[in-house]
């Protein structure tokens, strides 16, 4: 080769790194700054049908309608806007009737008739209140025997013994932090300016971790429901703390896991290997965990019999969605997605029709496998045509799939398993949200008290429970339980409990 060739070779390779390199950058600043929906208009997808390379009369009807399915997957999945609700007042709410007489009425009575009433209503808000609890407990002696010693009623047992704080302030400093994602500083203040009431966040602070040192023992006990079915998905994601003496923060993880129409259970952990797993799943735990393609599932995997892992179809869709986005090899990202989202469409179906598990893996095996196996066929056409580079976006979604292939097919012979796993990704938003908030916790203990009124508020928020009561009932009756009784209390049998007394309420 001659150096003006060399030269010119080199050339060729630096600009193709440089493309590359912008190429990863418009990747970093979009997932920084732009949308993060995965929602494609599919007129926008058929601009780039007679891009394809040959073989674009191989596309079948499927194909275009599961262009449709892409979106209508992900329309199917949000809640509607606000703009779409109907309008007018609950019915359930309280109402407080305002009566406006006429003055000549009110000036002379007998003289008039009332004929009927105009009725005009509005939606009214009147914020909490601080109270004092007083508790009396009244003495006596007998009146044959003065000289006894007087008697006087137990005082009822409680959180703290002479603790401030009673149950309802409890739960309302741990719905604020957590569900409505207010600091305690901020709380603080509010409190200060709206109520004067002096409430430091020193006993705050202590406040909510009473009340996660008595809710541990429930979130125990929704743990071993949840593993208890053969069925989970975990996912992890990272949470700051102060490392004390340091002057900064340091990484750890909640650990969390759901089982579709179950809890929701956070566990807290400084690390994100396989060995919190060890801890994160029971030991006499058998079935399949569904996760992301992260290294620490099958290094545990491999050291535990009876476990098995499957795969996540969203992650492998977001990496070709990321290509379209980037215009690295659009035409085929295309055909790709909207084979995805075909299969999308068919969990659609499935859930609006309340599908059980046997019917989804007939459906799944019949009309999910066909095509499955055709987006295999093409993926490996793709990486050995040699018309993108491995390392291009494009490139590292087909390594992603293939790589991932037996893991994403488990779900077409399990009815029970989903297609991805999104139900556990969209539990731990409530902490995402948070700290954007209070930024990092206050240290290493307290992660584990974080993550155990996590998976009490996420729980009630899954099941439509109002966590504020949920936690006012469970806090003033858990002094006086027995452990034995926990179980009556976790997210899921009290509201069957409820459910059981309204209907009680209703027959009688």
């Amino acid at each position: 080769m001659t150096e003006f060739e060399q030269i010119k070779a080199d050339n060729e390779l630096l600009r193709e790194e440089n493309r590359l390199l912008r190429q990863k950058l418009d990747y970093v600043i979009r997932q920084l700054y732009g949308a993060k929906s995965e929602r494609i208009d599919p007129n926008q997808l058929e601009l780039f049908d007679d891009l394809d390379t040959p073989g674009k009369d191989e596309a079948s009807d499927a194909d275009d309608q599961a262009a449709e399915a892409l979106i209508e997957a992900e329309k199917s999945s949000r809640p509607k806007s606000g703009k779409e609700r109907k309008p007018g007042i609950p019915d359930h709410l309280p109402v407080e009737e305002i009566i406006i007489e006429p003055d000549p009425v009110k000036a002379c009575p007998e003289a008039w008739r009332r004929i009927g009433e105009e009725i005009s209503e509005e939606l009214d808000y009147q914020p909490g209140r601080f109270l004092c609890r007083r508790t009396i407990r009244p003495k006596y002696v007998k009146n044959a025997s003065p000289e006894a010693a007087p008697i006087v009623a137990k005082l009822p047992e409680k959180l703290l013994e002479r603790g401030k704080l009673a149950p309802g302030l409890l739960a309302h400093l741990a719905v604020s932090k957590y569900a409505d994602h207010l600091p305690l500083y901020r709380q603080e203040q509010i409190f200060k300016q709206r109520y004067q009431v002096e409430l430091s966040r020193q006993t705050m602070s202590n406040g909510v971790k009473l009340v996660a040192e008595w809710l541990r023992p429930v979130v125990r006990v929704m743990a071993a429901e949840l593993f208890s079915d053969g069925y989970v998905q975990v996912d992890e994601t990272p949470i700051r703390y102060l490392a004390p003496g340091k002057g900064k923060t340091a990484q750890g993880y909640f650990w969390t896991s759901h089982r579709p129409g179950g809890d929701t259970v956070y566990q807290w952990h400084t690390g994100r290997g396989h060995q919190c797993l060890e801890e994160v799943v029971p030991h006499d735990f058998a079935g399949i965990i569904q996760c992301d393609a992260y290294r620490a599932y099958p290094a545990f995997t491999s050291k535990r019999d009876g476990v098995g892992l499957a795969g996540c179809w969203a992650h492998a869709r977001r990496k070709f969605h990321d290509a379209f986005q980037q215009g690295d090899s659009k035409p085929r990202a295309t055909r790709i997605l909207r084979e995805i989202g075909s299969l999308y469409d068919i969990e659609r179906e499935l859930r609006e029709s309340r599908a059980g598990p046997e019917l989804r893996k007939t459906v799944r095996r019949d009309r999910s496998r066909p095509i499955v196996k055709s987006i295999k066929n093409k993926l490996i056409e793709y990486r050995q045509s040699g018309n993108h580079l491995p390392k291009s976006l494009f490139g590292r979604a087909i390594s992603y799939a293939l790589e991932q292939w037996e893991l994403l097919t488990v779900y077409l012979d399990h009815g029970r398993v989903e297609i991805d796993n999104n139900l556990c990704e969209n539990a731990i938003r409530p902490t995402a949200v948070g700290k954007k908030n209070w930024m990092f916790i206050g240290d290493k203990e307290a992660g584990w008290r974080s993550a155990v009124i996590y998976s009490i508020i996420t729980s009630c928020r899954d099941r439509g429970i109002d966590p504020l009561e949920y936690l006012r009932d469970v806090l003033t009756r858990l002094p006086s339980m027995t452990n034995h009784q926990i179980p009556e209390i976790t997210p899921a049998a009290w509201l069957r409990h409820r459910e059981q007394e309204n209907s009680l309420s209703v027959a009688s």
